[in-house]
């Protein structure tokens, strides 16, 4: 399906979605969302998609977050995109693992969507914000809660009461962004994080992270005493009796991700 304000590629078991609107630095207007909640919907429904990437077109921008030109003309949606901001910011229970390689400025909801991501790669020339309350918002699609959940909380609250932008660098001090790379070398960085984490059984990344998130919020005994339907969904697959049985035999796993 062709889409006009993103670009949506599958290459093997990783997904790459691209927010297309590079003229308004990947900004999301209600249109763009639209797509981009569908493109996430199917993403996470192809069984063959292990690795879900997101970045923005062209070396300007990752996203700068909502189109305020478009909100100013339009007025704000009466109807949120189905996933939150860029389809995305709202989905608590994506198991996939996720990537935002930030080519650019991350900016508001563009820095609320990497900051959804599980891992950041961001290009060194990159910055991120959330500036909302220097134009009379407030970053409501997760920022104000992920941002003091992924660094100290004094130091969140003083570039989110601020608006102030970081850099990539600084983000990188802060544990907000793994790893920080030369622009030319954003894609190949990006890549070599995908093809470590398609070394290890898909069921067993999809479980690892749902017993990290799930947990999080709970004391060690309650997370250790918690159900954890991606666990038990591993321990029958096909992939826990290949892995153990592809290490005797000196070879490499053959994952079929069932």
């Amino acid at each position: 399906m062709a889409y006009e304000y993103a670009q949506y590629e599958k290459d093997g078991h990783v997904a790459t979605i691209t927010m297309n609107r590079p003229e308004r630095l990947n900004a999301v207007h209600p249109p763009a969302a639209e797509e981009l909640s569908a493109i996430w919907d199917d993403a996470l429904a192809d069984d063959n998609t292990w690795v879900i990437v997101l970045t923005g077109a062209g070396d300007k921008a990752f996203s700068a977050g909502n189109d305020l030109k478009y909100t100013a003309e339009h007025g704000f949606p009466k109807k949120r995109a189905k996933g939150g901001f860029g389809g995305l910011t709202d989905r608590t229970d994506i198991w996939k693992p996720t990537i935002a390689a930030v080519n650019g400025f991350a900016l508001g909801g563009g820095f609320e969507m990497a900051l959804a991501c599980d891992i950041i790669v961001a290009a060194d020339h990159a910055r991120l914000g959330l500036p909302e309350p220097r134009v009379g918002l407030a970053a409501a699609a997760g920022g104000v809660h992920r941002l003091p959940r992924q660094m100290p909380l004094k130091i969140a609250l003083g570039y989110m009461l601020t608006g102030k932008h970081m850099t990539a660098q600084e983000a990188h001090r802060w544990g907000v962004v793994n790893e920080v790379v030369p622009l030319a070398d954003l894609k190949a960085t990006v890549k070599r994080w995908t093809d470590e984490i398609q070394e290890c059984a898909p069921l067993s990344v999809r479980a690892t992270k749902q017993c990290a998130m799930m947990g999080a919020g709970l004391t060690l005994d309650e997370a250790f005493a918690q159900s954890y339907p991606a666990l038990k969904q591993m321990m029958n697959s096909e992939d826990v009796v290949e892995g153990p049985r592809a290490f005797a035999e000196k070879r490499k796993p053959d994952w079929k991700g069932r």
